[in-house]
């Protein structure tokens, strides 16, 4: 099991199909659309998500989530739903001020602008693969000593 820490990655679509052997680590295929991707997986992070934006470059992972809220928010956002496998459950468009319902099975949520899920080809039973850059290294405090 995979824990994740806030921060930044990738979400790339039409890497692994809906091959369910084919695992997170299946590699870039010919034709993969890689999205930026900010990861809120902290509390806070998720409660913050994209309340007080007017927009986002990319997506935005909830990690973990089975439900999302667009109370306060500037725009309409896609959600997309996925399982402990990163298979889509389901897409949905939603308006600032609604409540969207729990997607029993979902263990993450990708958020985007309105109209980007079907740009990006992310629809139900697709597989996308989700990866976290690197934190840089923190400076040591060696040359203190």
């Amino acid at each position: 099991m995979r824990t994740w820490r806030d921060g930044d990655g990738t979400l790339t679509v039409g890497t692994v199909g809906t091959d369910s052997r084919a695992g997170a680590g299946a590699g870039v295929g010919a034709g993969a659309l890689e999205v930026p991707l900010r990861i809120a997986a902290s509390y806070r992070a998720r409660t913050r998500g994209l309340l007080g934006r007017d927009g986002i470059e990319g997506a935005l992972l909830l990690t973990p989530a089975g439900s999302v809220h667009t109370f306060r928010m500037r725009f309409a956002i896609d959600v997309a739903y996925l399982d402990r496998k990163f298979r889509v459950l389901a897409v949905r468009t939603m308006k600032p001020g609604r409540l969207g319902l729990p997607r029993l099975r979902s263990r993450h949520v990708v958020e985007a602008e309105a109209g980007a899920m079907e740009r990006w080809g992310v629809r139900p039973g697709v597989r996308v693969e989700l990866r976290a850059t690197a934190p840089a290294p923190e400076p040591s405090d060696a040359s203190e000593a």
